[in-house]
């Protein structure tokens, strides 16, 4: 394969990962089957689609979320609240074929694609805020979290440890952890994480990469590598999921009204 397949070519993939996810999944999980499924090599799977100004975005992950959304205008999946897809109808859906044209989409879908509150709150993080702003930023998200002790410590030399904190998990065991946050556009390489694993040998028990860029495959298979310490990961769209989810920065007006769809039940 020497080029990304189109979003034609991706409508099946997609709906066959959905099939093999048992007829739902995150967006991660969709697009890592597709990319498995259909063997797209790495350097195809990282191509920026806007280098430089796209705060990390995939032009794979892009053209896979105009494929969700072409998918879901002519009724065959829909997302929930939390961003799950699933299959409109499993009953129906096996390895199908789809020929209808590309529809033409709503301002509104396109809206949701192009001008999305993430990538809108992404381009902030990048462009408006200073490297010891974000520093700050970090630093209050982890004691929203529940991290005690939290301190930005980041100085030149230091192997790119910007902070440190104790992270408790059920008010009783107690990890010292330490941070690396970068503000970066692009991808995070393998190198970036075998380095801050260096720095932290020694001085903690965990280790905590948050970036608002996003992770290469090989990346976070380092950071998961067997005997070594495991390094968690935090990349752009994660991040502002969890500002979302916290309210730093992020308002959300929610109107409640509930109803049974009877029918959902039914495709189960």
């Amino acid at each position: 394969m020497d080029k990304l397949p189109t979003r034609e070519q991706l409508l099946n993939p997609v709906l066959q990962a959905l099939v093999e996810l048992g007829g739902s999944g995150s967006i991660e999980e969709i697009n890592e089957k597709v990319i498995a499924n259909l063997k797209i090599p790495e350097e195809l799977a990282t191509i920026p689609h806007i280098k430089d100004k796209d705060g990390g975005q995939t032009e794979l992950e892009y053209e896979l979320a105009w494929v969700r959304t072409m998918l879901r205008g002519n009724g065959y999946i829909a997302s929930s609240k939390r961003k799950i897809w699933a299959l409109v109808d499993n009953n129906k859906t096996s390895i199908m074929e789809i020929n209808f044209q590309t529809p033409q989409l709503s301002e509104e879908q396109k809206e949701e694609i192009e001008e999305s509150w993430k990538a809108k709150l992404l381009k902030i993080l990048i462009e408006k805020l200073s490297p010891s702003a974000f520093e700050r930023l970090i630093q209050r998200f982890l004691r929203e979290k529940g991290f005690s002790q939290v301190e930005v410590t980041g100085r030149t030399g230091d192997g790119g440890i910007d902070g440190k904190g104790i992270a408790k998990i059920n008010g009783i065991l107690s990890f010292h952890v330490v941070f690396q946050c970068k503000k970066y556009q692009g991808a995070v390489s393998s190198s970036h994480i075998r380095d801050f694993r260096g720095a932290m040998v020694g001085r903690t028990d965990k280790g905590l990469f948050i970036t608002t860029g996003y992770f290469t495959r090989d990346a976070l298979k380092e950071a998961n590598r067997e005997g070594v310490q495991t390094i968690d990961l935090i990349d752009g769209e994660k991040l502002v999921e969890k500002l979302k989810e916290l309210n730093l920065g992020v308002n959300v007006e929610l109107v409640e009204k509930i109803t049974i769809d009877e029918q959902w039940f039914d495709g189960i």
